[in-house]
């Protein structure tokens, strides 16, 4: 018996690296999974649907159940596609895993408007419209009268929870997903949807093309250490996540190697009070040197 047995499963971007190793696992562990990817670049350009196919192929070699789906997932009518693809293939949708992304990493003074757009298009409008239709799916679903368990489990980032230089349109988008994972959680709870998030560190096609990142990700010579950038890290946490009885929602986790870290959301650090009274200029200038000008938060990695 699977941790996941029964369970309908679409993972995005599910092709190549993160998103393969879910779609694997979640087979593995007795999903039935709709292997969703475009086939474009790193960079979202072109399309090859073959991707998907030969991940399909892969889990049909291992004795498990899926389809392909090659719907553009920040495309609306893309979006609904793809959610109806998993009730007519196997009936039902139980987990929605979103994990398509780009890259167009540029400085900000330098970054274009349709860099700019591309990302966030992909990356944040491809979380939310695709979880918007599985969302209706559930709420019809719940207003049948039938008990509803499904998870959500969303891809942020640290470069958006910690602000990579370089990265303005991701990581405003993965913050962003951040955000958009909490306000799910508390939203369709009345619906018995969770909605949680990762932040992951793997070697992955997008991760590689970081200038630097190629040297610090290179596997170990022994093929029998541990390889903590192994993208196949990643996917436990995500399957454990989707599974019926995990009890987290609106959580996000930063996962690495065998590391897995709890972000706290926002927080208020400290406060300044003024007695009841509207500040003035001069009186907050004053009162602003007891704030620190940096405070340090621990970094994954």
């Amino acid at each position: 018996m699977g941790a996941l047995d029964g369970r309908v499963v679409i993972i995005t971007g599910a092709g190549r690296g993160l998103g393969r190793e879910h779609a694997l696992l979640f087979a593995k562990e007795g999903a039935m999974v709709v292997v969703n990817d475009l086939g474009g670049g790193p960079d979202g350009t072109g399309s090859d649907k073959t991707a998907a196919e030969q991940v399909v192929d892969e889990i049909h070699a291992l004795g498990g159940a899926a389809v392909a789906n090659g719907d553009n997932v920040a495309d609306w009518d893309g979006a609904k596609r793809l959610i109806d693809s998993a009730v007519e293939a196997f009936g039902d949708l139980h987990v929605l895993v979103n994990n398509a992304g780009i890259l167009r990493d540029r400085k900000m003074v330098n970054m274009s408007e349709a860099e700019w757009d591309a990302v966030v298009n992909v990356h944040l409008k491809g979380t939310f419209a695709p979880t918007h239709f599985a969302a209706l799916h559930w709420r019809a679903q719940a207003e049948a009268g039938k008990t509803v368990n499904a998870a959500i489990v969303n891809t942020s980032s640290t470069a958006g929870l910690h602000a990579n230089v370089g990265q303005a349109n991701y990581g405003s988008a993965k913050m962003g997903i951040a955000a958009f994972t909490q306000i799910c959680a508390k939203e369709l709870k009345k619906l018995g949807v969770r909605s949680n998030a990762i932040a992951p560190a793997a070697r992955t096609r997008l991760t590689e093309a970081t200038p630097g990142f190629d040297e610090i990700m290179k596997a170990p010579e022994d093929p029998n250490a541990f390889d903590p950038w192994d993208p196949a890290n990643i996917s436990p946490l995500v399957a454990y996540l989707a599974t019926a009885d995990c009890p987290f929602t609106g959580q996000v986790f930063s996962v690495f190697g065998d590391e897995i870290g709890q972000y706290q959301s926002w927080t208020i650090a400290h406060m300044l009070k003024n007695d009841g009274r509207r500040w003035t200029v001069e009186e907050l200038a004053a009162a602003a040197k007891e704030l620190p000008l940096k405070i340090d938060v621990r970094r994954p990695l």
